[in-house]
Parts: structure tokens; C-alpha cells; sequence
């Protein structure tokens, strides 16, 4: 179909470096072992497009709770061009699920806006371990890596955004 955007998991390889500016992984140890598959995920895509290790941190939550106000305390200072958010929740017996997976989901939301940063949410989800394990690197793919991806492409669109905005200010002065 024409004019119909690349979906993020192909996203092509950069040319001539990769993507400008610092990227950080915020990661929930809670279901650490799941998390640890989202990390890698997440740090491979962002090595593959050119985030060297001098300008990628990570840094470990309790859990995918803490993730949104992690990730709100690291755009705020300024260093990260995106920050890529990594976590598991799994349904149980009890409503806890619903309440730990909204407050990520909009706790994330809330802090990409607030801030202007890009935070992606690459949270899984799922209602039992093995949906998570697919998930994470199984037949399903890896959200941390999507997750990265897209924070490489939104930090991306915000820089041409930024960009864009600040030359039709000047030509407009002019």
C-alpha cells in the first residue's frame, strides 16, 4: 500500500551514525529474569542504530511501578534525547495487575509529556509467564527492543520537530 508508514520494528539501519544525543533504559526488576531479556533487547536495537556505550545509561527500578517516576527524574535533567522504560507484570490472583499496569501505562505517558522527552513503553503485560517469556525474545519478538526502537525514531521526529520550528521562527523574523 502506498504511503503506508514503515511499521518500528524495521526501522533501517543508520547511515553515517546513528541516532544524535544520550538514550537511558529504565528497568524493573520485579520478574527480573524476563527483564533482563526486555534490557538486552532494548540495548542491542539501541547498539544496532548507532547508540555507542558512552551515551546509553541503565538503571534498574524495583519494579514497573517506579519506571514512570525514574524515567520523569531522568528527562528532567536535561542529558537524554529518550529514555526507553522496561518491565514485566503478570496477572494474579488479586486486581493488582490492573492497578500496577494503568499506573505504568500512564505514569509513562504522563512523564514524556510533561517533560517533552521521549519515554517508550516497553512494558509487557500478560496474563501468565509464558506469554511473557514470548514476549521477551519468544515467538511473539521483544518488547524492550520495539520499545527502543521506538524511542529512537520519537527522539528523532521531537529533534526535527525542534529543528523545523526554530528555522520558520528565524525566516519569519526576517
Amino acid at each position: 500500500m502506498a504511503g503506508r508508514a514503515p511499521r518500528i520494528g524495521l526501522l533501517p539501519a543508520p547511515r553515517g551514525g546513528g541516532p544524535r544525543g544520550r538514550f537511558a533504559v529504565v528497568a524493573g526488576r520485579f520478574n527480573e529474569a524476563v527483564s533482563k531479556k526486555l534490557l538486552d533487547g532494548a540495548v542491542e536495537a539501541l547498539a544496532a542504530h548507532g547508540v555507542s556505550g558512552r551515551d546509553l545509561e541503565v538503571h534498574w527500578v524495583p519494579g514497573s511501578f517506579e519506571l514512570a517516576q525514574a524515567a520523569q527524574a531522568l528527562a528532567a535533567t536535561g542529558r537524554f534525547a529518550a529514555i526507553v522504560c522496561v518491565g514485566v507484570v503478570i496477572k494474579g490472583a488479586t486486581p493488582h495487575f490492573e492497578y500496577v499496569s494503568a499506573a505504568a501505562a500512564q505514569g509513562i505517558t504522563h512523564a514524556a509529556l510533561a517533560t517533552g522527552v521521549p519515554i517508550s513503553f516497553g512494558v509487557i503485560t500478560a496474563l501468565t509467564e509464558e506469554q511473557a517469556w514470548e514476549r521477551a525474545g519468544g515467538s511473539v519478538g521483544n518488547r524492550g527492543e520495539e520499545a527502543a526502537l521506538a524511542s529512537i525514531e520519537m527522539a528523532e521526529f521531537v529533534r526535527a520537530t525542534h529543528t523545523r520550528g526554530g528555522r520558520r521562527s528565524a525566516s519569519r523574523r526576517g
